[in-house]
C-alpha cells in the first residue's frame, strides 16, 4: 500500500507545494508563455507529474502509471464519450443541410439584430453548448450572425461573450461530471452549488449583449426581452441542475429562454432602419430568404428534442435505477492507495457506467436522428469516424490532463498545494473562482480546469473549514468566465469569421468583460460562504 504524504520534500509544506504544482506550472507556461499547442503541453505536463510522484512523493511506479492510465479511461469514457456524439449528431444536421433550414429558422423569427444576437448567440449558443461544448457555439453561432449581416467583429465578440453561462453544464454535464469524479464530492450536490451560482451570470449576459450590439439605444430598447430572457434561462437552469439532472440544465434553460424571449412582443416588432443600419454593416447570407417546408423544419429540429426526450426518460426513478445497477464497478488493477490517515481513497476502485452515461443515451439519440434525417447506415458510420478524426486533438489534450490530474491526486500532490492554498483562510472563498478563470483561460476547457484544480479547492476548503461543495462549484462557475479570452476560443472565433491573425483585438474587446463578470463571481461566492448568502446553499 502506498500512503500518501503532504510534506515529502524536507518535511517543508512550502517546498513541497512549489515541488507539487511543477506539473501545473509546466502546462500552464507551454500554453500561456511558450504557445505550445493543448495537445503537446498536456502530455509534456502529464510527464512532469509521473516524475514528482515518482521521486519526490515515493508513488511506486507502477502504481503512478496506474492511476495515470485511470484518468485516461475517465477521459475517454465517458468524458470524450459524451462529446464524440454530441458532436456526431451536428455533423448530421450540417450533411443532411438541416442545420440551414434550423439557421433559416433563426433568422425568420425576428429582424431585430439585437434579438437576433440573443436567439442564436445566447439562445441556441447555450443548445450547442449544451451538446457539444468545446469551441463549437462560438465558430457556429459567429458565422450565423456574419451570415445575418453583422460586422465579423461583432459577431464574433457577441458569440465569445454569449458563451459563459451555459459552460458548466456543456457537452451534456461533462465539467460537472468531471468535477464530482476528481474530488470524491457527489455529482448532484456539486451541479446544485454550481446551479445557484451560473444562474445569476444569466441574468446579466443578455443585457451585456444588446448593449455589445447596439450600445446605450440597444438597453434602452430591448432591455425587456433580454431581461425576460436571461431571467427565463436562470429559473430553468436552476430547477433542472437541482432537481432534474445536470446533463439536461443547458438544454432546458436555452429552450426555456428562447421560449420567453419569443413570447415577449417586444421581440416581434421591426427593428427601426436605423438600428439596422448601424449594426448590419456585413452582407446578408442570401440562403436566408429562402422558404421551407413545414415538415423540414421540424424534422431540423427533431434531433434536439430527441435528446430531450431520450435524458428526460432517463430521470424517471424506475429508469435511472436500471441503468445505475448496469454500471459496472472494478478494482483498479495495480492500485493501491491511502490518505495521510490511512483510509483507501476512492481510485482504489473504478465504475465504469457503461449504460447510464450521457454519451451513451446521445448515442440513441443519434441513432434515431439518423432514422428522421434519413442518413443512411454507411454515412452516419462514416460521420462518426470523422468526428473523431477531427477531434483526435482534443481527445488527445482531455485525456493527459486527466491522467495528470488523477496523477497528482492519487499521489498526494493536490492535497499538499490544497494546504498551502488553505492559508488563505476566508479570503480563500473571494479568489477561488479566480483559479478556475485561470485554469479555462490558459486550457480552453472547463473540463480540464476542474481535472487540474477542483480537488485542490476541495482539500483548500476542508483545511480552511469551508464548505468543499462550494469551493470546488466556484472552480467551475469561475471558470466559465475565462472561456472568452482563452487562445483556443479566441483562434476559433477568428478562423470562423475570416479575422486570422487579430485575436489580439478580440482579446482587447472582451478581456474587460471577463473580467468585471469575474469580480461578480467571486463576490457571490464570498457572500455565499458568509451569512450574507449562505441561505443560497442547498
Amino acid at each position: 500500500m502506498f500512503v500518501q504524504q503532504v510534506e515529502p520534500v524536507g518535511g517543508s509544506l512550502g517546498l513541497s507545494a512549489l515541488v507539487a504544482a511543477l506539473p501545473l506550472v509546466t502546462v500552464l507556461v507551454l500554453l500561456g508563455a511558450v504557445r505550445m499547442k493543448a495537445h503537446l503541453a498536456g502530455p509534456t505536463g502529464l510527464a512532469v507529474a509521473v516524475l514528482v510522484a515518482w521521486l519526490a512523493y515515493d508513488m511506486p511506479l507502477g502504481q503512478t502509471l496506474s492511476s495515470g492510465a485511470q484518468g485516461v479511461l475517465f477521459g475517454l469514457f465517458p468524458i470524450m464519450w459524451i462529446v464524440v456524439n454530441a458532436l456526431w449528431v451536428y455533423r448530421m444536421t450540417v450533411r443532411t443541410r438541416h442545420f440551414d433550414i434550423l439557421r433559416r429558422s433563426f433568422g425568420r423569427l425576428s429582424d431585430d439584430p439585437r434579438i437576433q444576437a440573443l436567439v442564436i448567440a445566447f439562445c441556441f449558443g447555450a443548445l450547442l453548448e449544451a451538446l457539444a461544448g468545446f469551441g463549437a457555439p462560438v465558430a457556429i453561432c459567429s458565422v450565423m450572425l456574419v451570415a445575418l449581416g453583422f460586422d465579423p467583429v461583432k459577431a464574433a465578440v457577441v458569440a465569445l461573450v454569449a458563451n459563459t453561462a451555459p459552460v458548466a453544464f456543456g457537452a451534456m454535464g461533462t465539467p460537472v461530471v468531471t468535477l464530482a469524479q476528481v474530488t470524491g464530492l457527489p455529482l448532484d450536490s456539486v451541479a446544485s452549488v454550481v446551479g445557484r451560482q451560473t444562474p445569476l451570470l444569466a441574468l446579466v449576459v443578455p443585457l451585456v449583449l444588446v448593449g455589445l450590439v447596439d450600445g446605450r439605444r440597444g438597453l434602452r430598447e430591448t432591455w425587456v426581452p433580454a431581461l425576460a430572457c436571461g431571467s427565463a434561462f436562470a429559473v430553468a437552469q436552476f430547477v433542472a441542475s437541482n432537481y432534474v439532472s445536470a446533463q439536461l440544465a443547458d438544454i432546458g434553460a436555452a429552450l426555456v429562454g428562447a421560449g420567453a424571449l419569443v413570447a415577449v412582443p417586444h421581440s416581434r416588432r421591426p427593428a427601426a432602419e436605423p438600428v439596422r443600419a448601424a449594426v448590419l454593416t456585413g452582407v446578408r447570407s442570401e440562403d436566408l430568404d429562402g422558404k421551407d417546408e413545414r415538415s423540414e423544419v421540424l424534422r431540423a429540429y427533431a434531433p434536439y428534442a430527441l435528446i430531450v426526450v431520450i435524458f428526460s426518460v432517463a430521470q424517471i426513478p424506475a429508469v435511472k435505477d436500471w441503468l445505475v445497477q448496469a454500471n459496472r464497478g472494478f478494482d483498479w488493477p495495480f492500485l493501491n492507495v491511502a490518505s495521510p490517515d490511512g483510509e483507501p481513497v476512492g481510485g482504489n476502485v473504478f465504475t465504469l457506467p457503461l449504460v447510464s452515461t450521457g454519451g451513451t443515451l446521445v448515442l440513441l439519440a443519434g441513432l434515431l436522428t439518423a432514422v428522421v434525417l434519413g442518413v443512411h447506415a454507411r454515412v452516419a458510420l462514416r460521420e462518426w469516424f470523422a468526428t473523431v478524426h477531427e477531434l483526435r486533438f482534443a481527445i488527445l489534450t482531455v485525456t493527459s490532463v486527466l491522467a495528470l490530474a488523477y496523477v497528482m491526486n492519487l499521489s498526494g500532490q493536490a492535497a499538499t498545494i490544497g494546504h498551502s492554498v488553505a492559508a488563505a483562510g476566508a479570503g480563500l472563498a473571494f479568489l477561488s473562482p479566480v483559479l478556475g478563470w485561470f485554469g479555462v483561460a490558459v486550457s480552453g476547457s472547463d473540463t480540464s480546469a476542474n481535472a487540474l484544480f477542483g480537488a485542490l479547492q476541495v482539500t483548500a476548503a476542508q483545511q480552511s473549514g469551508l464548505s468543499p461543495e462550494l469551493l470546488a462549484a466556484a472552480n467551475s462557475s469561475g471558470g466559465v468566465l475565462g472561456k472568452m479570452i482563452s487562445p483556443q476560443n479566441l483562434t476559433i472565433a477568428c478562423a470562423a469569421v475570416g479575422l486570422a491573425g487579430r485575436e489580439g483585438d478580440l482579446l482587447r474587446k472582451v478581456l474587460p468583460w471577463s473580467l468585471g463578470l469575474l469580480l461578480v463571481m467571486c463576490l457571490i461566492v464570498y457572500a455565499q460562504s458568509t451569512v450574507v448568502l449562505s441561505w443560497m446553499l442547498p
